[in-house]
C-alpha cells in the first residue's frame, strides 16, 4: 500500500514544473522515509544525562585572544547565517518577521546588520551575513536588504526548499490538484538549511573565501549574538557541530533537550517521548536543558555529510486544515541533525542567549526599561537583581503589533516587575511604572486607563476605583 501511496505521489511530483529536480527529490525522499514507518523509536531505558564533555558549561571556556589580529584571525573563520522564512502573521503583521520594529525605530534585521558590522569594524575582519528566507519571504527580503547596499558587509540570501502540500485523503501534492498559488506548497522546517545552503552554491563559496563554522540563529533571538569564546573552543577542539542550550525554567518544558543516547549526544523532543513520560520530560530535575537553537557548524562537515545523503532527522509530521482542506506538511528541525556530526556537543550558555520575540509581550519586554541598546546589541539592566524576567501576559487586544503600541503611550518601567497580567480594554499612559505582581483587569465593555505616572505595586485593578 505504502508502495502504491509512493510512486502514485512521485509521479505527480514529476509533473510540478514549480520546483527544482533537487526539491522534487528531497521531497519524495523525505515522504518516502515517512511512509516506510521506520523512523527510530527511543528506547527510555538507554536515556543518559550529558556529562560536562558532552554539555560543556560555558563558565569553563578558555578566554579567546585578546589582540586585534588573532581575534581577526578567528573572525575571519566565521559566517552568520539567521533563519529568516517566518512571517509575522501571528503578531498581525505582512511579510517577513525580521522587519517588525523591535527598539529606537530598528528592526530585527537592522540589529542584526548593525552588530556585524561594528564586528568587522573593530576588527577589520569580513564577516558576511546570510538569510536563510522561504518563497514566502525572498521577495520582501530582497527589496530590504538594498537598504544595506552600502555596508561593509556581504550579505546573502538563499531560498529553503519550497515543498507541495500533501492532500491527506488522497495522498497527492495539492498543486498537482489545481493547487497553485502559495497556499499549495510550504517550506519544510529549520532542518532543510543543510542541503539548501549547499543547493544554493553559498556552501561552496563561503569553504572558498576560508570560512569555516556557521553560526545558525532564529532571526527573533535577540540574544543570538557571535561569540568570541564559543567561536574560539570550537576551532581549538575542532567540534563539528555545537547547539547551545540554556537552563529550562518551567515556561520552557516542552522545549527539545540534549541527551546521550547509545554513545552519542542526541536532541529528544516532546514528540519522541513516549506519553509515559511526558511528566517526566517536562520535569526541571531530570532535565534541566533546553534547545536554543543556536547552532555553530562546520562547514566541511555540511558538505560530507549532505554529499553522503546521511542527514536524516526525525520526520516532524504537522497536519493542517487550509481552506477546507486537510493537508500534510512533513518537516525536520537543524538541531536534530547533531547525532550525525562527529565531537558535536552542547554548550550550556547564559540565559542572555535566548531572547526570543514570539509575541508581543516579548516585546513589551525588550522595548522597556529592562534592556538598552549598544551598537546593536540589546543588553539587560544591571538595576534587575532578579535574574530572570518578569512573566508577562497580554490579552488579545494586545495580540497584533499595531495594537499593541497605540495602547501604550510609553512602554510601562518593569525594572523591579514579578508579574503581569493584563485582560480587557485596557490602555497605558506615559512614565507608568509598575512593581510587584500586577493584575489589571477591564470589566466587559468598559475602557480602563491607566493614568499618566502612575505606580503600581502588588495590586490587582479591576476598574477605576482601584486606581
Amino acid at each position: 500500500m505504502a508502495d502504491e501511496k509512493l510512486a502514485r505521489l512521485r509521479e505527480a511530483v514529476t509533473g510540478l514544473g514549480q520546483i527544482s529536480d533537487k526539491e522534487k527529490s528531497g521531497f519524495i525522499s523525505l515522504v518516502s522515509r515517512y511512509l516506510s514507518g521506520n523512523e527510530e523509536q527511543i528506547e527510555w531505558g538507554k536515556i543518559h544525562t550529558p556529562t560536562d564533555e558532552v554539555v560543556v558549561p560555558y563558565d569553563t571556556l578558555a578566554a579567546p585572544p585578546e589582540d586585534l589580529a588573532a581575534t581577526k584571525a578567528l573572525l575571519d573563520k566565521l559566517a552568520v547565517l539567521k533563519l529568516n522564512g517566518g512571517l509575522g502573521t501571528t503578531m498581525g503583521c505582512t511579510g517577513p518577521k525580521s522587519v517588525i520594529e523591535v527598539r529606537n525605530g530598528f528592526t530585527f534585521l537592522d540589529l542584526i546588520v548593525v552588530q556585524i558590522e561594528s564586528l568587522n569594524k573593530k576588527y577589520g575582519s569580513n564577516v558576511p551575513l546570510l538569510l536563510m528566507n522561504s518563497f514566502n519571504t525572498h521577495d520582501d527580503t530582497l527589496k530590504i536588504v538594498e537598504k544595506y547596499a552600502n555596508s561593509n558587509i556581504q550579505i546573502h540570501t538563499f531560498n529553503q526548499s519550497q515543498y507541495p502540500r500533501v492532500v491527506a485523503d488522497e495522498f497527492l501534492p495539492w498543486p498537482s490538484k489545481g493547487k497553485t498559488d502559495k497556499d499549495g506548497w510550504y517550506p519544510p522546517g529549520h532542518g532543510d538549511i543543510f542541503p539548501s545552503l549547499m543547493n544554493s552554491g553559498k556552501l561552496d563559496l563561503l569553504l572558498s573565501q576560508g570560512k569555516e563554522y556557521v553560526f545558525i540563529a532564529n532571526s527573533d533571538n535577540l540574544g543570538a549574538i557571535v561569540d568570541m569564546k564559543i567561536l574560539n573552543h570550537l576551532i581549538h577542539k575542532q567540534n563539528e557541530y555545537c547547539m547551545e542550550v540554556t537552563p529550562k525554567t518551567l515556561a520552557d518544558v516542552k522545549g527539545g533537550t540534549l541527551i546521550s543516547y547509545e554513545g552519542r549526544v542526541q536532541l529528544l523532543e516532546i514528540a519522541q517521548v513516549p506519553d509515559a513520560h511526558v511528566n517526566e520530560f517536562k520535569s526541571i530535575e531530570k532535565f534541566k536543558i533546553f534547545n536554543t537553537n543556536n547552532l555553530w557548524v562546520s562547514l566541511k562537515a555540511i558538505k560530507r555529510l549532505v554529499e553522503a545523503d546521511a542527514l536524516k532527522m526525525e520526520i516532524i509530521p504537522n497536519p493542517k486544515e487550509v481552506e477546507g482542506v486537510k493537508v500534510l506538511q512533513l518537516e525536520t528541525a537543524a538541531g536534530a541533525a547533531i547525532r550525525f556530526f562527529d565531537h558535536a556537543i552542547g554548550m550550556n550558555v547564559p540565559r542572555s542567549r535566548f531572547l526570543p520575540v514570539k509575541a508581543t509581550s516579548d516585546l513589551q519586554l525588550v522595548q522597556s526599561d529592562l534592556y538598552t541598546l549598544v551598537d546593536g546589541f540589546v543588553t539587560r539592566n544591571a538595576a534587575r537583581t532578579n535574574p530572570s524576567n518578569p512573566s508577562i501576559e497580554l490579552g488579545p487586544e494586545f495580540k497584533k503589533v499595531g495594537c499593541f503600541l497605540g495602547r501604550f503611550k510609553s512602554i510601562p518601567s518593569i525594572v523591579e516587575l514579578e508579574s503581569l497580567k493584563v485582560s480587557g480594554d485596557v490602555w497605558f499612559g506615559s512614565g507608568i511604572v509598575l512593581k510587584g505582581k500586577v493584575t489589571i483587569t477591564a470589566k466587559p465593555g468598559v475602557k480602563l486607563e491607566i493614568p499618566d505616572g502612575k505606580v503600581i505595586e502588588n495590586k490587582d485593578i479591576n476598574g477605576p476605583e482601584d486606581l
